[in-house]
């Protein structure tokens, strides 16, 4: 049999979503950045699902406001989205300690961050308090086409990472799932 055993502890790291995202609020006329890797869409409105808990400063943000915005950073900020995600907004301002940029929403009060590849504004849909499941709506979306720096960054889930490479499209054999205009 080819197949070895893997404990269970690590499944995780073979299905760990991606890509990862910086996800900034405002709580208090205070704005803050989390990084975070656990996530899914769940159709095509967007509606997305975030898994995070009372033991991240942003948590009670988004409870509070019900709202955030998510933000896609690509490869080049790797590093920096880490180093967020290994200190609290509770005890620094992650945008000035990072040099990040907070640029108005149009439907949140949380801030686009204008160093990431695209920015989702979103609402607070539902929140599944056993779960620690957040279910977002996403109400705009922004995309710096500019941007030299495209590809977006997953973890594993064991502190290493992967960057995307090559695209390749077999659009033909899904064009009739895909939702018009996609």
């Amino acid at each position: 049999m080819p197949f070895s055993k893997l404990p269970m502890e690590k499944a995780f790291m073979l299905i760990e979503p991606g890509p990862v995202l910086l996800i900034s609020t405002r709580d208090g006329g205070r704005d803050n950045i989390m990084t975070l890797s656990w996530h899914m869409v769940m159709d095509f409105t967007p509606r997305i699902a975030i898994a995070t808990g009372p033991w991240n400063h942003s948590f009670r943000a988004l409870v509070n406001t019900r709202e955030c915005v998510l933000a896609v950073p690509a490869v080049d900020l790797a590093e920096t989205a880490v180093r967020i995600g290994d200190c609290s907004g509770a005890d620094v301002d992650k945008f000035e300690t990072f040099a990040l940029t907070p640029l108005p929403a149009a439907e949140v009060k949380a801030p686009l961050i204008a160093e990431c590849l695209a920015c989702l504004e979103c609402r607070v849909a539902e929140y599944l308090e056993p779960q620690g499941i957040f279910i977002l709506e996403g109400l705009r979306a922004w995309i710096d086409a500019e941007r030299k720096e495209r590809r977006t960054f997953h973890a594993v889930g064991d502190g290493t990472f992967v960057a995307d490479g090559e695209t390749f499209s077999l659009r033909g054999l899904m064009e009739d799932k895909l939702p018009p205009g996609v």
